[in-house]
C-alpha cells in the first residue's frame, strides 16, 4: 500500500489500496479521521490513480472541509496548543510567547497566521525530537532523521532506515497524544508491522496509550481545521 500527495495547505495524502475485487477506481474520505483512500484494481497502472486523484482534488478538499469549520490562526482566534485552548492576542512582547491561556504576538506584527504556524512547527520539532529520543533510548535502538510535514492521512511514519516523519499538527493535540505517536513510530524501528509484538513494544514505551489512540480517532481530524496562511 503506497500513497500520493496532493499539493496545497494542508497537503493531502491519498492512500493507494489495491483490491482484487475492485473493478474501477474509487475514493473514500473517512468521516472519523479524514483519511483519504483511493481503491484501485490490482493491475491498474499507478499513473491512472495519480491522474484520477488530481482530477478529484477539488471534491476531496470539499469533503474534508465539510468535517469541521475553518479557523484562521489570526488575532482574536482561539487555537489549541498542547491540547489547551489559547487565544491569539497582540501584546508588548518581542517574539511570539506561549502563556497558559494565550498566544501573545508582538503588537503591529504582520502575517500573524504565518508567524503562528512557524512558531508551532518549531515547537513541534523540539517536542517530537525529545519524545523520539527518549523512546529510542528506552527501546535501545537509535532513530534516524526526523522530518515534519502537514499531512492528513497519517500522524507519523517510520522508514526501514529508522527515519521518522510526523505531522507538525500534533503540537495542537494534548501532550500525551504527541508522546504516544512518537512511541508508536519508534516502536516501528523494532517491528515494521502492527503485530502483537509491535503493540506490546508500544505499550511498554507508552503505558496507557489506548486513551491517546482513541483521542486521535475521535478528535484528530479537527486539528486540520486551523489555517496558518494569510
Amino acid at each position: 500500500m503506497g500513497f500520493i500527495r496532493l499539493p496545497g495547505e494542508p497537503e493531502v495524502e491519498v492512500v493507494l489500496r489495491r483490491s482484487a475485487r475492485a473493478r474501477r477506481l474509487s475514493l473514500r474520505v473517512s468521516g472519523v479521521d479524514g483519511r483519504v483512500t483511493l481503491t484501485m484494481p490490482r493491475f491498474a497502472p499507478e499513473r491512472e490513480a495519480r491522474s484520477f486523484a488530481a482530477e478529484k482534488a477539488g471534491w476531496i478538499r470539499d469533503r474534508l472541509a465539510e468535517q469541521a469549520p475553518f479557523v484562521l490562526a489570526d488575532l482574536g482566534a482561539e487555537i489549541p496548543v498542547e491540547g489547551v485552548a489559547r487565544r491569539i492576542e497582540a501584546a508588548g512582547v518581542r517574539r511570539i510567547t506561549l502563556e497558559e491561556q494565550a498566544l501573545l504576538v508582538p503588537e503591529g506584527a504582520s502575517r500573524v497566521p504565518v508567524r503562528i504556524g512557524a512558531f508551532l512547527r518549531e515547537m513541534a520539532r523540539v517536542r517530537l525530537a525529545e519524545a523520539s529520543a527518549r523512546h529510542a533510548r528506552a527501546l535501545g535502538r537509535p532513530h534516524g532523521r526526523i522530518t515534519l510535514r502537514d499531512t492528513r492521512s497519517r500522524w507519523g511514519s517510520c522508514s526501514h532506515e529508522g527515519n521518522l516523519m510526523y505531522s507538525w499538527r500534533l503540537i495542537l493535540a494534548p501532550q500525551a497524544v504527541l508522546d504516544y505517536v512518537a512511541a508508536h513510530e519508534v516502536a516501528h524501528i523494532a517491528h515494521m508491522d502492527h503485530s502483537p509484538r509491535f503493540w506490546a513494544t508500544c505499550a511498554k514505551l507508552c503505558p496507557g496509550h489506548e486513551a491517546s489512540r482513541r483521542w486521535l480517532r475521535l478528535q484528530g481530524a479537527a486539528l486540520h481545521r486551523y489555517g496558518f496562511k494569510g
